[in-house]
């Protein structure tokens, strides 16, 4: 079960105490609900500047297409600004796209260095964000379905694992019945 929470601040925090090489690795993944693997095998191919739209085409569920806010969109279009065709848009310093072993120990050092600043949770790691971007997007009161689908996953997983969120989004609701 996916407890832990990290709110927009203290992502933030963490993205600004990462080392450089990180930095832009760790905003998608504070800015896109996808799984770190995905984010990492996106390449400048798969990214439609004219539509601002996104091609997940690497993840567990299959491939999904996003279209993208404009802030996100700028955000993608910086990061694949010198690259082309099949070039990955998240590299690690060695050139090569990331994985898990290469992003583990910069993610943690940098939730190490934020959590001297802020008070943000020890076992913080790339998951982590994914689950705190969807929770975001629940608690905002994105439909279940448009989660779900932004997260390439089933409604049913989002249901399971955040549908318990949905009742304070029921609250304003429940309180235009008050006589």
């Amino acid at each position: 079960k996916r407890e832990t929470y990290l709110d927009i601040h203290q992502r933030r925090a963490i993205v600004e105490a990462a080392a450089p090489e990180i930095k832009d690795f760790m905003m998608g993944l504070c800015v896109l609900p996808i799984r770190p693997g995905a984010l990492a095998q996106l390449r400048a191919s798969d990214f439609d500047k004219r539509l601002n739209q996104l091609m997940v085409n690497h993840d567990k569920t299959g491939a999904r297409r996003l279209t993208l806010p404009t802030e996100t969109a700028d955000f993608i279009k910086r990061a694949v600004s010198q690259k082309i065709g099949a070039a990955h848009i998240f590299c690690s310093f060695d050139g090569k796209p990331w994985n898990k072993d290469k992003w583990k120990h910069p993610i943690r050092d940098a939730v190490m260095a934020a959590r001297q600043k802020t008070d943000i949770p020890a076992n913080s790691t790339a998951y982590t964000f994914r689950h705190s971007v969807i929770t975001d997007l629940v608690h905002q009161g994105l439909d279940l379905l448009s989660v779900a689908q932004l997260a390439g996953t089933s409604v049913r997983m989002i249901e399971k694992h955040y549908g318990h969120m949905r009742a304070t989004v029921a609250l304003p609701a429940l309180a235009a019945l008050t006589l």
